[in-house]
């Protein structure tokens, strides 16, 4: 009885420490919150894309395609920008990788590799002037083996399969033998080519995001795989028990996809653990549906199940989720189950431009945005829940809206003061940011203490740039109803001219936000997802047209999450 009451105690110790670092704020919101280097020649955001994440010397190193830096953190949460002059920033798609001692840093189109035992403070050494391969090659990665081998990956695409070279790392890491086509096949493209054989020099291929894993002994190549229809990238997953292939296309695949949302994307990344073990995938975003925005990162729990497929977590993948601090296998837990309490609310602000309105701040697009007619001091923007609600979070998502420099003196970051109210009377300091030097377009809060709230209002201090516009002011909590009815009844049938195409079809059911759709080949897989609000439709798109899928409609409301059962596919 005694060593029985011990586990009980152990368990609730663990659950109350989850519960405890929410608590404290250990949670993360994607998009990202990245720090970056404004200066009046150049005062507006870029576009970033392909983020490579690694591990060095306790510090986790971020670099990409037009960040004019790189960031590095410490937990993951956090991020501090660093430039370093004698690095190509101007060229695109870098990728990193460690060896020995050293962190190695190069990109795509140039002859130079660098490498630093002093990344943080930005101190690079040119390892290889002149490097014969990658000069020629655009969008790959090398990869270090647990044996010490080296290889480099390149050339994706249908038509010529995926190219890879063994590289020195004795020899300033040049190329040896021959270039090797590694057999790689998607089978859902068009007009699909029988590989050419091995050329005798590299091919520069189209080829987006190579990345390469190892786990138990196989091997996992990845690339980003375009969606057409709504215009955003997925990770697809190719696996070998050889680090020269062949590779065989993943059931499961694309396994890193977020189609739907307030933004979407998860493509065009890389895959790294962290210091405890646990798997992540970073991946590009952008709005969704078509519609322009800046591109930001997105940070995915990722893991491998029973049969080693690889998989990641996009399911309310622009929520909060928790950042463990010890290994947690079971990333399906990592969500702190706070609701979206500020879709399509009630709001009012102190001016709007008339293309902007203030509805286009809680409309859950990042593509749309409200803005108050100037960039004074003063401008504010206020959300109404509707009732009083426990507050635990939220995320600021500031957008460009008439980008003139505002003054040569002027700081280049967000200034604003958030309040919170049960009135609209009486107003409590919620997050003072009124000094803030950093310049960050998406910060997010999570509280130490939740507050009970129906109002929240964001007043401006100073905008780096443009008036004071703001594409999502997001509000986490739970609300004081009840949780939707389960989702009963659904069609999930296969289109007769198109058997990769699934049909889904449900009827509107009363006090629901919307629906999250997910399913896999096996109702224990359901590793991908969809997220619909107001449609009662949907076409979903399957890798393998012989394989049968499961599906599982999950209900949610700013009270929380009502899981589905699943069901299969027609």
């Amino acid at each position: 009885m005694k060593k029985g009451f011990q586990i009980i105690i152990l368990v609730l110790i663990f659950v109350l420490g989850i519960q405890v670092n929410n608590v404290n704020g250990q949670t993360y919101c994607n998009p990202l919150n990245l720090s970056y280097q404004l200066t009046s020649d150049s005062p507006t955001r870029p576009d970033i894309a392909d983020p490579t994440i690694v591990l060095y010397k306790d510090n986790y190193f971020l670099f990409a395609t037009n960040a004019g830096g790189y960031w590095y953190s410490g937990d993951l949460l956090s991020w501090k920008f660093v430039t370093a002059s004698n690095l190509p920033f101007e060229k695109l798609a870098p990728t990193a990788f460690v060896i020995g001692d050293w962190i190695y840093f190069c990109t795509s189109l140039s002859n130079k590799i660098f490498r630093s035992k002093d990344p943080v403070n930005g101190s690079w050494e040119v390892y290889n002037s002149n490097s014969i391969l990658l000069a020629q090659i655009s969008d790959f990665t090398v990869f270090v083996d647990t044996d010490g081998r080296v290889f480099c990956y390149y050339g994706c695409s249908n038509h010529d399969g995926l190219m890879a070279r063994e590289l020195d790392p004795k020899n300033r890491l040049e190329p040896t033998g021959v270039p090797v086509v590694c057999q790689k096949l998607n089978p859902l493209k068009k007009n699909l080519q029988k590989l050419k054989s091995n050329p005798a020099k590299p091919v520069n291929n189209s080829v987006k995001g190579s990345w390469m894993n190892k786990y138990n002994g196989k091997y996992y190549y990845q690339c980003a795989e375009l969606n057409s229809e709504l215009n955003s990238y997925g990770d697809a997953v190719y696996v070998s028990d050889k680090p020269l292939g062949p590779f065989t296309f993943a059931a499961n695949n694309p396994f890193s996809f977020k189609p739907d949302g307030f933004l979407s994307g998860a493509g065009n990344g890389s895959t790294f653990t962290d210091k405890y073990g646990n798997w992540w995938h970073i991946g590009t975003m952008s709005a969704p549906k078509n519609q322009k925005s800046r591109t930001s990162f997105g940070l995915f729990p990722t893991g491998f199940d029973k049969d080693g497929n690889l998989f990641t977590k996009t399911d309310f993948g622009d929520y909060p989720i928790i950042m463990p601090a010890s290994n947690y296998p079971n990333i399906s837990m990592l969500n702190p189950e706070w609701a979206l309490l500020s879709d399509n609310i009630a709001a009012d602000a102190s001016s709007s431009s008339p293309s902007n309105p203030v509805t286009s701040a809680f409309d859950e697009n990042i593509g749309t945005y409200w803005s108050a007619k100037t960039g004074k001091k003063g401008e504010w923007l206020m959300a109404d829940l509707g009732s009083v609600c426990t507050v635990n979070a939220f995320q600021l998502n500031f957008a460009e809206s008439k980008s003139q420099i505002i003054g040569s003196d002027s700081i280049f970051a967000y200034q604003y003061l958030v309040e919170y109210s049960t009135d609209k009377k009486n107003w409590t300091k919620l997050n003072d940011k009124t000094f803030n030097t950093e310049y960050g377009t998406n910060p997010y809060e999570a509280l130490k203490i939740p507050v009970q709230a129906r109002y929240l209002k964001i007043t401006n201090y100073q905008v780096p740039i443009g008036t004071f516009a703001i594409s999502g002011f997001r509000i986490f909590g739970l609300g004081t109803g009840r949780k939707p009815k389960k989702v009963t009844e659904f069609r999930a049938i296969r289109d007769y001219r198109n058997p990769q195409i699934v049909k889904m079809s449900w009827k509107k059911q009363a006090n629901t936000t919307g629906y999250n759709i997910r399913y896999g080949t096996d109702k224990d897989k359901l590793h991908h997802s969809y997220q619909v609000y107001k449609d009662t439709r949907l076409n979903i798109h399957c890798p393998d047209k012989n394989r049968i899928y499961w599906f599982q409609m999950d209900a949610f409301n700013e009270n929380g999450v009502t899981p589905g059962k699943p069901i299969l596919s027609k």
